[in-house]
């Protein structure tokens, strides 16, 4: 079996997945190695944090280096020197993110921009749709979505069948169906349609994927995950949920969650939770902020992928523990740059056990990140990243020990 659940706190639960390169212990924090790489660590690094699994990027690794090459490696693990599991997205966001995403420029939670730049996003969104669809860099027709390449702007395709066979070639433990990502700017009707189309896309992926799994060296023991999508509306989450519960899916993936409220996101997570199989892993894409993470695990979710860590700590953010004055307010974080920490002698976080904590300062992390030397984001996303993991070992012994709702009151207090 691929998901066993070892303990739960009524719908928050512990559990392990089984795969051919070592079992994931859950709730679990997937960090995001985009080309193969998490930004600016090493394998090695990850191995002594410990990151249980990766997530790497089906558009671009098809981009560059391209799947054929690294199916000649032997596929992901051995050409990037990884012996632990990874999972592949399909290039669904990707989607999305080349097409309506960039019209509507659309962020995930709506609550954190203002009105101003609600206003403005809505009003450009409409304007485009009006004039013309030329911004957009990937546009669907049929079951076929053409893009121009990021890196030298040729066009390229892909179709559910070839999402499902470069994700073959690459040899991923954990792979995604294809799928249309919405933006939070779409009406009822294009989310309708849209969801039809995914619907259609995961049955073709699921019947290529099993008439094709045993034929590729590298592929015999991967996992496909189904995609729920429906945007915001809740009678679409669930005809999306109903549709993959009832088809062979090894698990479910859970995307699309942008434009709302944190309350409403949760209580959509909360309603699909209950129409899914208990016995299949839930993955909520894209979301990974601590109170995100505290949320989603109460709801049910075993795991999560977010490239914050990383990408705040290219910006000078370092995350602290409650303890250390980590707050919902603060998004458990300060910046480092800030003049006030120029001789700051104490570590990133005082609370913090990580390798960077036990060597280093913030004022000498602090020089690095402001001089842009590379240390500099090495050191802030090491710590980030060891945030995270150690979070998830809370969390994990708060469900064991029966004591969710005190570890999840004590972050969001």
């Amino acid at each position: 079996m691929l998901f066993t659940i070892k303990s739960k706190q009524n719908k928050a639960r512990t559990g392990v997945i089984t795969t051919k390169h070592g079992n994931i212990q859950t709730p679990a924090f997937i960090p995001v190695a985009t080309k193969a790489t998490v930004k600016a660590l090493t394998q090695e690094q990850m191995n002594e944090l410990g990151s249980q699994i990766l997530m790497c990027n089906t558009y671009h690794l098809f981009l560059k280096p391209g799947e054929k090459l690294i199916e000649k490696f032997g596929g992901l693990h051995k050409f990037m020197n990884w012996n632990k599991p990874i999972i592949t997205d399909s290039g669904g966001f990707q989607v999305f993110s080349l097409g309506y995403g960039l019209v509507h420029k659309a962020n995930k939670i709506k609550s954190r921009l203002s009105e101003e730049e609600q206003k403005s996003i809505e009003q450009n969104a409409l304007r485009v749709k009006e004039e013309n669809k030329e911004v957009m860099l990937a546009k669907i027709k049929g079951d076929k979505v053409t893009f121009r390449s990021v890196y030298d702007n040729s066009i390229q395709e892909l179709t559910p069948e070839k999402s499902i066979a470069i994700q073959h070639k690459l040899g991923s433990d954990l792979i995604i169906a294809f799928d249309e990502c919405t933006s939070p700017l779409h009406d009822y009707d294009y989310v309708k349609t849209s969801l039809a189309r995914t619907h259609k896309w995961a049955e073709m992926c699921l019947k290529y994927h099993q008439e094709n799994v045993s034929h590729s060296d590298n592929s015999p023991n991967q996992f496909l995950l189904g995609v729920i999508q429906g945007g915001n509306f809740q009678d679409l989450r669930k005809e999306s949920a109903q549709f993959f519960a009832e088809r062979d899916f090894d698990a479910y993936a859970l995307g699309g969650f942008f434009g709302e409220s944190k309350e409403d996101m949760y209580k959509l997570v909360g309603e699909v939770d209950e129409i899914l199989p208990e016995n299949k892993f839930r993955h909520l894409l894209g979301i990974g902020t601590a109170e995100d993470i505290l949320l989603a695990v109460e709801q049910g979710i075993d795991t999560f992928d977010c490239n914050s860590a990383t990408r705040v700590a290219r910006a000078g953010y370092i995350y602290i523990l409650p303890n250390s004055g980590g707050t919902v307010e603060n998004k458990f974080r300060f910046r480092l740059i800030g003049k006030d920490f120029e001789d700051d002698k104490q570590p990133l976080d005082p609370n913090c056990d990580c390798w960077v904590c036990k060597n280093y300062s913030r004022a000498f992390v602090r020089h690095l990140l402001k001089t842009n030397e590379y240390t500099g984001y090495t050191l802030a996303s090491f710590h980030n990243i060891y945030f995270f993991i150690k979070l998830m070992e809370k969390i994990r012994k708060a469900i064991d020990d029966g004591k969710f709702e005190e570890l999840k009151k004590e972050w969001l207090k």
